[in-house]
């Protein structure tokens, strides 16, 4: 079994990315070492250049996003982890997979409808990217590709396009399929609650980064949303602040939701708050630490990188050979 997930290389990292991110990618990687199978994980920086950016900000991002990826516990001696613009195999096969990719199914693709509705210049590849990221999951012979509900379409156009290549070529390319599990804890600015966390929108008071001081931290706790009552009680429509904190404290300790409301029984909010600001202290320290270690040493980073790119290439240049080879390329 062969797991593939793909990370978009963007902005600073925060404790809603560790929730619903990182530590969903180390449990794969977990479940899939369990299952005797491998875990590849690809940081998508050519999908970043299908909307506005700045070349500065995705070197940055790249690295940073890669190095968030080991730091949270991604092992690159059990897992490939690689930077998607260092393996050319994933540009080429998405021309090849443009060949039985209709244009009625890219123009269907949600996504593209409400990202270019946002845009006043919509690239071409913001059109295409889906054929790419088709390509992305289809070169290593993926079994499961565990998605976000957001990225089901997405999952659902790799399945025919590779489908119709077989149907066409002959059986070339694994059928993946899509897994999307229960979210972790959906975090929300500690300002804001009824938004996400986010640093791209609402209060910035609210959001925790992953590279935050302890003391930063802790500040942005105390003075965390709650409401005007005394009960921590999670209560997602009548005490948002306070659900949303009971919920932080659930990720960065493993207790369970209603473990928290008990240990907080009569409580209050203020001894709680700063509780939950250490058990985040206590959770992010040593992911932060390991970051700016491997963010110290840019060489090593990029030997890690390249490590991981010679990986990926070892799985994905076979399949894309295969595919020159049925669609009936001349190859030297």
């Amino acid at each position: 079994m062969r797991v593939f997930s793909g990370i978009r290389a963007s902005g600073d990292k925060t404790l809603g990315n560790y929730s619903g991110g990182f530590r969903q990618y180390v449990r794969t990687q977990e479940e899939a070492a369990a299952a005797g199978g491998e875990a590849v994980f690809c940081v998508v920086d050519m999908h970043s250049i299908t909307t506005p950016f700045e070349p500065e900000v995705l070197r940055e991002s790249t690295l940073s996003v890669f190095a968030w990826l080991i730091a949270t516990g991604l092992d690159p001696d059990r897992s490939i982890v690689f930077v998607q613009s260092h393996v050319p195999a994933h540009s080429e096969g998405a021309w090849l997979l443009g060949a039985v990719t209709a244009f009625g199914e890219l123009r269907r693709m949600t996504q593209f409808k409400e990202r270019a509705d946002e845009q006043d210049f919509v690239s071409a590849g913001l059109f295409t990217y889906p054929v790419l990221m088709a390509a992305d999951i289809l070169l290593y012979d993926t079994d499961v590709v565990p998605v976000g509900d957001d990225q089901r379409q997405h999952v659902e156009l790799t399945r025919d396009i590779a489908e119709r290549f077989n149907q066409r070529f002959g059986e070339t390319l694994v059928v993946p399929r899509g897994v999307y599990p229960e979210e972790g804890a959906r975090v929300k600015n500690l300002q804001e609650p009824d938004r996400l966390m986010s640093t791209t929108r609402g209060a910035p008071q609210g959001v925790v980064r992953m590279i935050d001081e302890p003391d930063v931290i802790r500040k942005k706790f105390k003075t965390a949303v709650t409401d005007s009552g005394r009960e921590v009680k999670h209560d997602p429509q009548e005490k948002a602040g306070v659900s949303n904190l009971i919920e932080i404290m659930a990720v960065a300790t493993g207790a369970s939701i209603a473990e928290v409301e008990s240990r907080y029984d009569g409580a209050g909010y203020g001894q709680f708050k700063e509780d939950v600001g250490e058990a985040v202290v206590t959770l992010l320290t040593p992911f932060r630490e390991r970051y700016d270690e491997l963010r110290s040493d840019e060489g090593a980073l990029l030997g890690l990188m390249k490590r991981g790119a010679e990986n990926a290439a070892g799985v994905a240049n076979p399949t894309l050979d295969r595919m020159y080879e049925r669609m009936g390329f001349v190859r030297a």
